[in-house]
């Protein structure tokens, strides 16, 4: 199959499923002949910055990383899958202004349900465990969806609802999407 190279920006709270739907998207592209890498925020994050203080100015540099990262992948006909919450919508705009096949995928979860996922999640895929309770606990301070913000998607490309979906059903539907915005 032959699409122009791009970005799905995958967004959603932490423990929305977003790792798990960029997992099974990546799947459905490479099984169609699409070169795809996945960007994960969490190993950015541990490259740009070792010691993390998830301060608002960490946050742009390692976001902004991310963004040039698929830019230069796009741009050397890689696809690419970013994984990551991207709280901000200052964020995703900014891969939007840069990376020319660009789409933003919202993976809509309540906060409850993110939660209760992330407390029993096993197969992490590099993504930190515990950060809701530490959020309780007073050990994390700035988690989006409690003490930082999660400004949704205004007009996402696509909005998968991942509390009446299954992972299968999110994944096809992004991917039918990609296929019909970056057809050649």
């Amino acid at each position: 199959m032959a699409v122009k190279p791009f970005a799905v920006w995958i967004t959603g709270l932490p423990g929305s499923g977003k790792s798990v739907v960029s997992e099974r998207l990546k799947k459905l592209l490479e099984d169609a002949g699409v070169k795809t890498e996945i960007l994960r925020m969490d190993e950015m994050r541990r490259v740009v910055t070792p010691n993390p203080k998830y301060t608002d100015e960490e946050r742009q540099i390692v976001y902004n990383a991310i963004s040039y990262t698929a830019m230069m992948l796009t741009k050397n006909n890689i696809s690419v899958i970013i994984d990551a919450t991207g709280n901000l919508r200052r964020y995703r705009e900014l891969a939007r202004r840069i990376i020319p096949n660009f789409m933003e995928a919202y993976i809509k979860c309540p906060l409850k349900i993110a939660m209760k996922r992330e407390s029993e999640r096993k197969n992490t895929l590099s993504a930190p465990t515990g950060i809701y309770e530490g959020a309780k606990t007073g050990k994390s301070k700035s988690v989006p969806g409690l003490q930082a913000p999660y400004e949704e998607p205004v007009n996402p490309e696509i909005t998968v609802e991942s509390d009446k979906l299954s992972v299968e059903e999110e994944a096809n539907l992004i991917f039918k999407k990609i296929i019909e915005l970056f057809s050649d």
